[in-house]
C-alpha cells in the first residue's frame, strides 16, 4: 500500500511541470553610443500587459483591409525606467561607465532572480556611428526572463 501511494505522488509530481504556466517579461537596455555623452542610456522595464491579438490584423487575397489599430493604444505609460551612463564622454569611450552599467545590469538581474524569475534568453543589436554625418547609435539588450505562474 505505501509503494502505490508513493507511486501515486510521484506520477502527480512528475506531472505537474508539464501543466505548469510560464510567464516571459522582458527588460531592455538601450546604451547611447553617440559621440560626446550626448546620447541617453535606460533600462527599460514594462509594468503594463498588452495583448498583440488587439494590435494585429491578416491579410488575405480577399481580404487586404489596413490594420485599423491605434498606435496610442499600443503605448505603455506604466513602466520603470532605470538611469544608465553613457559609453561615451568628450574624451572617447568611456570604461568606467561600462563598468558602471554593468553593475546596474547585474543588480537588475539577481533582483529578478530573487523574484523568482529565470534568465532564459538574452539578445542584442547595434546601430552604430556610421560616419562624421551620422551621429547615431544606441547598443540594445533585450533579457528575456521566465517563471511559472
Amino acid at each position: 500500500m505505501k509503494k502505490l501511494i508513493l507511486l501515486i505522488v510521484m506520477t502527480f509530481v512528475s506531472f505537474t511541470d508539464v501543466f505548469a504556466q510560464v510567464e516571459y517579461k522582458i527588460i531592455t537596455s538601450v546604451e547611447s553610443i553617440v559621440p560626446n555623452g550626448l546620447g541617453r542610456s535606460r533600462i527599460v522595464s514594462a509594468n503594463a500587459d498588452r495583448d498583440y491579438k488587439e494590435f494585429t490584423s491578416e491579410q488575405t487575397e480577399d481580404d487586404n483591409t489596413r490594420n485599423k489599430s491605434k498606435r496610442k493604444d499600443i503605448r505603455v505609460k506604466d513602466f520603470e525606467e532605470t538611469k544608465l551612463l553613457n559609453f561615451y564622454n568628450l574624451g572617447g569611450i568611456r570604461f568606467q561607465n561600462i563598468a558602471a552599467n554593468d553593475a546596474v545590469l547585474s543588480s537588475k538581474i539577481n533582483t529578478m532572480i530573487e523574484e523568482g524569475w529565470e534568465l532564459a534568453f538574452v539578445t542584442s543589436a547595434v546601430e552604430s556611428d556610421s560616419g562624421s554625418e551620422d551621429g547615431q547609435g544606441i547598443f540594445i539588450t533585450r533579457f528575456i526572463f521566465k517563471r511559472n505562474k
